[in-house]
C-alpha cells in the first residue's frame, strides 16, 4: 500500500527538471524504509532516469558543435583548394605566353614603331639572337612572383564574392551579379599585388645590361630614384581596366558554362570545351579593357626625374597624349591583334586548368577525409 501511495510522487518527478528530479528521487528513496533505488513496474531505476535526462542535452550540444567544426573545416579546405588551383593555373598560363607578353608590352610603350606581325616576329628573332632563348622569358620571374599570388587571390576571391552576392543561387540567372563578382575579384587581386605588376613591366622593357637585373633591384632603384609612390603609379588606370576585363572574362566563361549545361545537361565540360570557353572569355575581356591597358603600361614604364621636379601625367593626360600623337587605332588598340592570340590562350589555359586542378584537389580531399573517418 505504501508503494502505491508513493507512485504519484515518482510520476510527477519524471516531468520535473534535472535538479527537481534528483531531489524527488532522494526523498522517495528515504521514505521507502531502506530501499536504495526506487523502481517502476518495468524495473527502471529513477536514479538512472535522472542521469539520462541530464546527459541528453550534453550529447546534442556535442553533436551540433561537431557539425559546426566539420562545416568550418570544409570551408577552409575549399579556400585552400581555390588558392592552390588558382596559383597553379595562373603560373601555367603566364609561362606559356611569356614571350608573346613581352613582345606586346614593348610595342605598347613605343610610339615610334608601328605594330605588325612581321615586326613582332622580328623583335622575337632579334631578342633570341642577341641574348639567347631564355631572354624571351625575361621578366618571367617577376611575372611568377606576381601571377602566383594574383591568380590565387583572384580565383579565391571570385568564389567568395559569388557566395556573398548569391550569384545564380537556387537556379536563378543573375547576369549582373555574375559580372560584378568577376569585377570585384579582379579589383581585390590587383590591389594586393600591384607593385609586382609594375616591377614585371619594368623588367620586360629593359635588357639585363642597361636595365634591371633582378626583381629586388627593380624595387630598390624605384624606391631610391623615383620614390615609393611610384610603385603604385598607374594603379587607378589598372583598376578601371580590370573592372571590364575581369568582369567580362568571368561573366563570359560562367555564362558559356551555364548555357552548355542547359543544352547538354553536363555541368562539367571536357578540357577542350573549357579551353574554348576560356579563349572566348579572354578575347572578350581583352577587347573591353585594352585602351586602359595601354595607359597603364605607359604610366608604369615611364621614368620620372624627381630631382628635376618632374611629375607623372594623370590618366586623362596620358589618354589625351596618346590620342593626339597616335590616334585611336595605332594608339589605343596598338598590339590588340597580338592580345587576341595570347589573351585567349592564357585565359583558356587559366580557366580550364583551374577547374581541372580544383576538381582533382577536391577528390583528394574527400579521399583523405574518408580515410580519417574510417
Amino acid at each position: 500500500m505504501s508503494r502505491l501511495l508513493e507512485k504519484p510522487n515518482i510520476a510527477m518527478s519524471i516531468t520535473a527538471t534535472g535538479s527537481q528530479l534528483s531531489s524527488t528521487v532522494a526523498s522517495a528513496s528515504t521514505g521507502n524504509k531502506g530501499t536504495e533505488d526506487v523502481e517502476d513496474e518495468d524495473g527502471t531505476s529513477m536514479a538512472s532516469l535522472s542521469l539520462t535526462t541530464t546527459t541528453i542535452p550534453a550529447k546534442v550540444n556535442q553533436h551540433s558543435s561537431s557539425i559546426k567544426t566539420t562545416e568550418m573545416r570544409k570551408q577552409i579546405d575549399e579556400v585552400l583548394i581555390s588558392l592552390i588551383a588558382g596559383a597553379a593555373a595562373g603560373a601555367l598560363a603566364k609561362t606559356t605566353i611569356a614571350p608573346l607578353d613581352r613582345t606586346k608590352i614593348n610595342f605598347q610603350i613605343r610610339k615610334d614603331v608601328p605594330f605588325s606581325f612581321r615586326a613582332s616576329l622580328q623583335y622575337l628573332e632579334q631578342t633570341y639572337t642577341k641574348e639567347g632563348v631564355l631572354a624571351l622569358w625575361r621578366g618571367n620571374s617577376a611575372t611568377m612572383a606576381r601571377i602566383v599570388p594574383y591568380a590565387a587571390i583572384q580565383f579565391t576571391a571570385h568564389e567568395q564574392w559569388r557566395r556573398i552576392l548569391q550569384v545564380d543561387s537556387n537556379g536563378t540567372d543573375t547576369k549582373v551579379r555574375r559580372f560584378v563578382a568577376g569585377s570585384l575579384a579582379g579589383i581585390t587581386s590587383q590591389s594586393l599585388t600591384y607593385p609586382l605588376d609594375l616591377a614585371r613591366a619594368r623588367m620586360a622593357v629593359t635588357d639585363r645590361y642597361t636595365g634591371y637585373r633582378t626583381l629586388r633591384q627593380v624595387f630598390a632603384k624605384i624606391w631610391v630614384e623615383e620614390g615609393p609612390r611610384t610603385l603604385y603609379r598607374g594603379y587607378w588606370a589598372t583598376v578601371l581596366g580590370v573592372i571590364p576585363y575581369a568582369g567580362t572574362s568571368f561573366f563570359t566563361y560562367e555564362t558559356l558554362k551555364r548555357e552548355y549545361h542547359e543544352m547538354v545537361g553536363n555541368n562539367k565540360p571536357n578540357t577542350l570545351v573549357s579551353l574554348a570557353f576560356g579563349a572566348a572569355a579572354g578575347a572578350a575581356g581583352q577587347t573591353a579593357s585594352y585602351p586602359l591597358d595601354i595607359v597603364r603600361r605607359r604610366m608604369q614604364t615611364m621614368r620620372v626625374n624627381t630631382a628635376a621636379n618632374e611629375r607623372c601625367p594623370t590618366i586623362l593626360e596620358t589618354l589625351t597624349k596618346i590620342y593626339r600623337e597616335e590616334g585611336i587605332k595605332n594608339g589605343f588598340y596598338k598590339g590588340l591583334s597580338m592580345n587576341w592570340i595570347k589573351g585567349p590562350i592564357a585565359v583558356g589555359i587559366s580557366f580550364s586548368a583551374y577547374d581541372l586542378i580544383k576538381a582533382w584537389l577536391r577528390e583528394l580531399s574527400h579521399l583523405k577525409r574518408g580515410r580519417v573517418q574510417e
